[in-house]
C-alpha cells in the first residue's frame, strides 16, 4: 500500500463521516455511539411495514401504537447523555 491510497483511503472516510452522521468519527464516544445505533434501529422498524407488524403482533398493541412508541423512543433511546469531564 503507497502512502497516496492512505491518504485516499483517509479522505473517503473523512468525507463519508462528515457526509453521514450516523458512520461516526475519531472524537465519537461509546454513549453516541450507542446512541446512533439504536436510532437506527428504531428507524428501520418504523420504515419496514413487516417487521412493524411483527412487533405488534409479539407486544399485542396495534401498529400505529407501535409506531408510535418507537418514535418516542428515539428521543432518548439510551437515557440521558452522562456527565462529561472536563479537563
Amino acid at each position: 500500500m503507497q502512502a497516496s491510497d492512505r491518504f485516499n483511503i483517509n479522505s473517503q472516510l473523512e468525507h463519508l463521516q462528515a457526509k453521514y452522521v450516523g458512520t461516526g468519527h475519531a472524537d465519537l464516544n461509546r454513549y453516541e455511539w450507542a446512541v446512533n445505533i439504536q436510532r437506527d434501529s428504531y428507524a428501520s422498524y418504523v420504515g419496514h411495514y413487516p417487521i412493524l407488524a411483527y412487533f405488534a403482533l409479539a407486544e399485542n398493541e396495534s401498529i400505529g401504537r407501535e409506531r408510535y412508541n418507537f418514535m418516542q423512543k428515539m428521543l432518548l433511546p439510551c437515557g440521558p447523555p452522562p456527565e462529561r469531564e472536563d479537563d
